[in-house]
Parts: C-alpha cells; structure tokens; sequence
C-alpha cells in the first residue's frame, strides 16, 4: 500500500498576520542584512537597536517538485537611512521557477531583475496578485506606515539563492525622497 502525504489546513491569524500552525519561521533582523542597504553608516547606527526587518511563516512541506512551497511574510515598516525595509531577495536555486505573491495588508513594492540586467518593479496593496516569472530575482520593499503582509507559493524545489544578490545587488534601490517614494540607481549594482 502506497504512503500519501495527508492534506491538511493552514489557518492565516489575520489580526496577528502569522499562521497557525506557524510552521518554520524565519526571522531576519538589520544585522542579518544591514550590508545590503546603501548607507552604511545609518545601518550601523540602528545596530544596537537591531530591529526586525521581517519574518516569513513556512507551512512544511517536502521541498520537491510535486508539492507547493507557501508562506506569509510580513515586511515591518522602517527606513536605512532614506531606504526603506526590504527583504533579502534572492533568485531561485532552480532559475526556471516562477512564483506567486498575494498581498493581504499593507502597500510595498515587488523588485525583479534578472541575470542579464532586465529591471521590473510592481506595486502592491491589498487584493494585489503579482507574479514573478521563471528567471527572475525579486525582491519586496516596505513603503507604507505599517507592516506590508503577503502570501507566497512556489514549487516545491524552487529553492532560495541570495548569494548572486549579496553580490551584485539590484539595479535599483526604493527611497524616501522628500516624502514620495522614488526609484533610483543603486550605485553598488555590478552585473556580472
């Protein structure tokens, strides 16, 4: 007799943005990333208070290609500097999957380039489904007042490469400049 993998639910506490069961979490603080913002000296001055960037809830599931991969991160509002919060971003292991991202809560943007230069950056707010195609690194920024909170779902084997982004860099950086949101040139950007 053949052993199936049991389907189950997953609950999305809206009032608390997390899941139940809240299956593995990660957590990401300015010390864990403050090398990816643009003015150092301003990530090394919140280093004591060392805040926290994001947190992503993973339901476990096999990470193979005949499952979903899918979590809830929540993207807490703050600026390095004049940069606003952002997640890591990363291109996927497995370059030729996509991804999808449905925001619940909040307002940011989704970041996305690849491996030749190509740039794209979608808004999202509330009701928003972006999709991120295959070869594709993507990115969210946080350009709201509160936590930026969205549901994810990959292929199970997609798996995360940051290591090309800590590189490299995006193209471009999102910032608070004079009070609106402006998309400028990252200055540390090298393609390889």
């Amino acid at each position: 007799m053949t052993t199936h993998f049991k389907p189950f639910n997953t609950l999305f506490l809206e009032s608390q943005s997390i899941l139940e069961p809240k299956g593995k979490v990660i957590t990401r603080r300015l010390s864990d990333m403050a090398e990816l913002y643009q003015d150092q000296k301003s990530a090394q001055s919140l280093m004591d208070e060392n805040p926290l960037v994001y947190e992503v809830f993973n339901v476990e599931v096999p990470e193979s290609i005949e499952h979903i991969q899918h979590c809830i991160t929540v993207l807490y509002p703050g600026k390095v500097g004049e940069e606003f919060f952002m997640t890591k971003g990363h291109y996927h292991e497995i370059l030729n999957r996509a991804e999808i991202y449905f925001c619940f809560k909040g307002e940011g943007k989704l970041v996305m380039q690849t491996q030749d230069g190509d740039y794209e950056e979608l808004d999202m707010k509330p009701g928003t489904i972006s999709y991120v195609p295959p070869n594709w690194a993507h990115r969210t920024v946080n350009t709201g007042e509160e936590p930026f909170v969205f549901f994810a779902a990959y292929p199970g084997d997609a798996g995360h490469n940051y290591g090309d982004i800590e590189k490299i860099g995006f193209r471009k950086v999102i910032v608070n400049e004079s009070g609106e949101v402006k998309t400028v040139d990252n200055p540390r950007y090298q393609l390889s």
